[in-house]
């Protein structure tokens, strides 16, 4: 997502926080621009995180990289199978700032969290996935190569290539504008939707790049990001490292 359009008129300092350490892989702590993601085992989702696989994993911090109002948490766990990987967002929210009703929109403009998935760091392709808290979602495959960004989207969007996704709401009902306390997504990609990336069936040892966004629009853009980029979202050069485990 480009930030050209959602700055442009904000010319102020972005506040930076402090990573914390608390609940990150052992890993993390000693290289924080790696994440180690644990396998499991496919399991049935629902939105809520209740399965139990998610035990067998630690919560990773998302920095608030701008505040215009309070504080808020969001956090994320990551596990992949033979078949996918998996993620758990729980975003702290006071309200649903989202009103697109359809899949494959500009979901970027409201509330929304996203992941970018870069599978060969030696070519810059990658995949990006958003969902947003009313549980629309938007894959897309972008080629950055000296910033010129394409993007395509699944054509026959067939079901052994979907993601599976659902979102929870906690204090208030799915629905645009309702107050509301948190809110999580929980969702699936299969390795198949990454075709045609490279490396895109990890095995133990297997590395992608990575990166992990939170933005909120309750009182103006707020933002959340795990390795920050300045200008845009689409600065894969700063990606994170993902490593299999």
């Amino acid at each position: 997502m480009s930030f050209k359009s959602i700055f442009k008129n904000f010319t102020g300092s972005i506040v930076l926080l402090g990573l914390s350490n608390f609940g990150l892989a052992a890993d993390f702590a000693v290289n924080p621009d790696t994440i180690v993601v644990k396998s499991t085992k496919d399991f049935e989702i629902n939105g809520k995180g209740s399965a139990i696989n998610w035990t067998d994993t630690d919560w990773i911090i998302l920095p608030q990289r701008k505040i215009n109002t309070v504080k808020s948490e969001t956090k994320v766990k990551i596990l992949y199978s033979g078949t996918g990987i998996y993620f758990l967002f729980e975003c702290e929210d006071r309200k649903i700032t989202a009103t697109m009703n359809s899949d494959f929109m500009d979901l970027w403009k409201e509330d929304v969290v996203e992941v970018f998935l870069q599978t060969d760091a030696n070519v810059p392709l990658y995949f990006e996935y958003e969902i947003s808290p009313l549980n629309y979602e938007l894959p897309i495959l972008i080629s950055n190569e000296n910033k010129d960004l394409v993007r395509w989207q699944p054509f026959h969007y067939d079901s052994d290539r979907q993601t599976r996704q659902f979102t929870h709401i906690n204090g208030g009902e799915k629905k645009s504008n309702d107050s509301i306390t948190s809110w999580t997504a929980e969702f699936f990609i299969p390795y198949k939707l990454l075709r045609p990336l490279n490396n895109i069936n990890p095995v133990k040892g297997s590395r992608w790049k990575i990166n992990m966004y939170r933005v909120d629009y309750d009182n103006g853009m707020e933002f959340w990001a795990w390795k920050l980029t300045n200008g845009s979202f689409h600065e894969f050069e700063k990606f994170g490292t993902m490593k299999f485990e």
